[in-house]
């Protein structure tokens, strides 16, 4: 199969779809693989480093879109990538697209396949392509916040930490999945005040047990919730309902009572974020105040660490391509339940249920569209 990995092209976006070493197993499999002239120079990986493992180097964008089958990236593909899709491409990403009705509209247009890397999911039911660059957002959360709470970000002028005879900051997480449980593991580290909220019991219980006292858990109902949110310096929001749009659980009423200062974290942002305030911001320009709020919406967090991000990716990711590649993508696909659930548009149909019923589409079982 050709494989083809173009350099994205999305605001601060520097990670890459496969590093130098994933093109080696790659080809050793017998496989051609395609990558865009400068593709991995921001997570720095270098053109030499690619064509040394086997890799074809494509001049541009044109030249890598017309030369691959399976196009490998990280970031939902922008206006002028998806106008490159044809028929006869699988596009294998990041989508999200729940909250992007246009995404969704030319994808289904282009006729190609796309299977989204936050709806793979495994035997257990857990979604391992999202897991790894949540891990990397729930960590990167803390460090944005703190960053955001010192009177040089807008902040209330606060260390997490604080220091002997000052108390710690009072850190509020929403949602104690993989990002959730990341951010709480990293406030904690820095020696903050935590609360976590969750409405899985079973959740709560685990992160109780792998941190003992000093972490408060509680049961989220919107009354806890708005308390918990009311008391914080720093709210992260980090939750997720697998491939549809966001709840918007921290309402404009709630943040127009928030102390002035105060720093909302919206990790939830790819797919609409959590917060009615919130909107989709830049590595270049991360930050705006609602009400004397900070918020802090980047929609690409770990894009800030591109080299991290691009190699716990692949981890991740290397496995699917190969079984994509060895088999064609219809009987990879046929033949794997995950991929079925990754699966969210195949020749202008929809296959993901939580995208028809966020966007009001009609929705086409994975197997009747192959």
């Amino acid at each position: 199969m050709r494989i083809g990995v173009p350099k994205e092209i999305k605001s601060e976006e520097r990670r890459v779809g496969l590093t130098p070493d994933s093109v080696r197993e790659v080809t050793d499999r017998g496989h051609e693989v395609f990558v865009e002239r400068g593709a991995g120079a921001g997570a720095g990986f270098s053109d030499d480093e690619y064509t040394d493992r086997g890799a074809v180097l494509a001049e541009d964008a044109d030249e890598l879109f017309d030369a691959g089958e399976l196009i490998v990236k990280v970031k939902e593909p922008q206006a002028p990538e998806r106008a490159r899709l044809r028929s006869d491409h699988t596009l294998f990403t990041y989508l999200h697209l729940a909250p992007d009705p246009d995404q969704a509209r030319d994808l289904i247009a282009s006729g190609a396949t796309a299977i989204a890397y936050e709806s793979v999911t495994d035997e257990r039911g857990r979604l391992p392509l999202l897991a790894p660059m949540s891990q990397v957002a729930g960590r990167m959360a803390i460090q944005a916040g703190a960053h955001c709470l010192e009177a040089s970000g807008g902040g209330r002028g606060v260390l997490l930490g604080g220091v002997p005879g000052v108390a710690a900051a009072p850190v509020t997480v929403i949602g104690g999945g993989v990002v959730g449980s990341n951010a709480v593991q990293m406030a904690l580290g820095l020696g903050a005040d935590v609360t976590v909220l969750d409405r899985d019991a079973a959740v709560l219980e685990s992160l109780a047990d792998r941190h003992g006292p000093a972490l408060r858990t509680v049961y989220s109902t919107p009354t806890r919730l708005a308390q918990a949110v009311y008391t914080a310096d720093l709210v992260v929001g980090a939750v997720l309902l697998p491939g549809a749009r966001a709840p918007r659980l921290i309402t404009r009423q709630m943040v127009k009572v928030m102390r002035p200062g105060t720093v909302v974290v919206d990790v939830a942002i790819d797919q609409g974020g959590c917060a009615e305030t919130s909107k989709p911001t830049t590595h270049a320009d991360p930050t705006f105040v609602v009400d004397e709020v900070v918020h802090y919406c980047v929609a690409n967090m770990p894009g800030a660490v591109p080299r991290t991000a691009t190699q716990a990716l692949n981890n991740a990711t290397l496995s699917y391509v190969l079984k994509l590649a060895d088999s064609g993508v219809v009987e990879a696909v046929a033949g794997d339940k995950g991929l079925q659930d990754g699966l969210n548009v195949r020749r202008g149909l929809i296959t993901e249920p939580a995208v028809a019923e966020a966007l009001d589409l009609e929705y086409t079982e994975p197997l009747a569209a192959l």
